[in-house]
């Protein structure tokens, strides 16, 4: 692969997808209400809160919030406990973000008639998914990892010592830089799929959007103490989440047949 005519890529995907108001919209709000949302909860329950009070000792508390917090107890036990139900929100920008401009790049191309120019130029399949890979994915980990220190930061002025310590744990860092990309090269693979069999960026969009229903199930889970987001669960989402990036990375590539666009695409 030439690396310039990757890079030449990601700058011209840029310049046009960003242009996109719903592209826009996902970059930038989603990461400012993902961030300021558990901020505003550790807040709010600064000085104890309900539930703090309800459970003042560790022994006391519900076994799911013994088995979060370890050995804190009072108003950082709520507050972490709290706060650490929204790691998911963290796993869900480096998904949709780049979901939306994978979207609204192919599909878009497809519908303004720019996409089979590209195509008639000597740049192979690969170079031409890969740097429209890498320009959705590269806005969404960096949005992802910047939204994760302001949280941090954040963290570490209204919360305790303890509880600031707590967000630096393996599973907050696994699944930050971890998890993240991979999920995002997941997201990416879904929305060229898709893109390359339909008409509408908003139906692509759509459909591709549907790969985040699995986080919001844990999310969910986690919310009503059926499972607790730990170290292992998150290796072993990784691990299996590596066999399935390959896999549906190749099947991408199978599915988007320039002589097919060049030929048929209306």
């Amino acid at each position: 692969m030439n690396t310039t005519k990757i890079w030449e890529i990601m700058k011209k995907e840029w310049g046009e997808v960003f242009k996109n108001k719903i592209v826009l919209f996902a970059v930038a709000f989603m990461p400012i209400l993902f961030t300021v949302l558990p901020l505003y909860i550790l807040y709010s329950t600064q000085g104890g809160g309900d539930i703090a009070q309800a459970f003042s000792a560790a022994e006391e508390m519900p076994s799911e919030f013994a088995a979060v917090c370890g050995s804190l107890t009072g108003s950082d036990c709520t507050q972490f406990f709290l706060v650490s139900q929204f790691i998911i929100l963290f796993l869900m920008m480096p998904i949709i973000i780049p979901v939306t401009i994978a979207s609204y790049s192919i599909v878009g191309e497809k519908t303004t008639r720019t996409l089979e120019p590209l195509l008639a130029t000597p740049l192979t399949t690969l170079e031409l998914l890969a740097g429209k890979a890498f320009a959705a994915v590269t806005p969404a980990l960096v949005v992802t990892w910047l939204s994760y220190i302001v949280f941090m930061v954040g963290t570490s002025i209204i919360a305790s010592t303890a509880v600031f310590l707590k967000l630096l744990e393996p599973v907050w860092l696994l699944a930050i830089f971890g998890l993240g990309p991979l999920l995002s090269v997941a997201g990416v693979s879904i929305a060229v799929m898709i893109s390359s069999r339909v008409n509408d960026p908003r139906i692509a969009e759509q459909l591709s959007s549907l790969v985040v229903l699995p986080l919001l199930a844990l999310f969910m889970g986690q919310s009503f103490g059926l499972v607790t987001v730990n170290e292992t669960v998150i290796i072993w989402i990784a691990l299996i989440l590596l066999v399935l990036d390959a896999g549906m990375l190749y099947f991408a590539t199978q599915l988007f047949q320039r002589e097919t666009i060049l030929t048929r695409w209306k």
